[in-house]
Order: C-alpha cells, then sequence, then structure tokens
C-alpha cells in the first residue's frame, strides 16, 4: 500500500438509491476510503464495528432510518462521529429538525456539484464547525 492510500479518510455512505449512491461513488471514491451501506441497520452494525471517520446518512431508508441509524450510532458511544443528513426532505424546517436530532451537518438532495458535498466533508474532517 503507498503512503496515499494509508492517509485516505474513510467515509460510510448510508444510501439506498443506487442512482444517489453511484453519484456519491463516483464524488468521493477517489478522494476517500468508502464504507456503502443500503439501510440503517446495516449502516449501524457495519459502522460499530468499523468505525469511519465521517458518515453520509440518507434519512428515508429500508428497515430503519437515518435518524433512528444515528441514535444507535450515538447509543454505541459513537458521539463524536461526525454525521451528515444527506436527504431529499427539503422543506422549511427540515435542516433545522435533523440538526436538532444531533446531525451534524444537513445536504439538501439533489446533489447539484461537488463541493455541495466535499466542502462540508473536509470542514467536519478538520474538526470546524459548519452548523
Amino acid at each position: 500500500m503507498n503512503d496515499s492510500a494509508a492517509k485516505k479518510r474513510s467515509i460510510a455512505i448510508v444510501e439506498d438509491n443506487p442512482d444517489n449512491l453511484l453519484l456519491l461513488r463516483v464524488l468521493l471514491q477517489d478522494l476517500y476510503t468508502l464504507q456503502e451501506y443500503p439501510d440503517g441497520v446495516l449502516a449501524v452494525e457495519g459502522i460499530v464495528a468499523s468505525p469511519p471517520d465521517l458518515v453520509l446518512m440518507d434519512i428515508s431508508l429500508p428497515r430503519m432510518d437515518g435518524v433512528e441509524a444515528l441514535r444507535g450510532l450515538r447509543r454505541h458511544g459513537l458521539k463524536s462521529l461526525p454525521v451528515v443528513a444527506l436527504t431529499a426532505h427539503a422543506m422549511v424546517g427540515d435542516r433545522e429538525r435533523f440538526l436538532a436530532e444531533g446531525f451534524d451537518y444537513y445536504i439538501a438532495k439533489p446533489i447539484l456539484d461537488r463541493a455541495q458535498v466535499i466542502e462540508p466533508i473536509e470542514q467536519l474532517l478538520a474538526g470546524l464547525d459548519v452548523t
């Protein structure tokens, strides 16, 4: 393994929509090591077993929604793990509601450009407050 691969930060993508997952993979795979989970139950199990540096969490997921999955991660001691709500819930008040639930940041879908995702990820990984 070369030095750059050893230094790649890891991101868990929790997303059940194949098109959204493909877009995120294309945007992120060259910069980060990716873990992918199709539902909240598998996400909690996998992330607790092997915590990434950051999580991108869809809200509308099968088996366990993103809010419940976030609660599960926090209950398992991952209180400082940055978790970003990545959702099509984009009505007035949704951003505030998800931040109040404990998400560290909120990105509304559809994703329109790479910076919309990369900039908050980089700031959160650097320990900066992006809310």
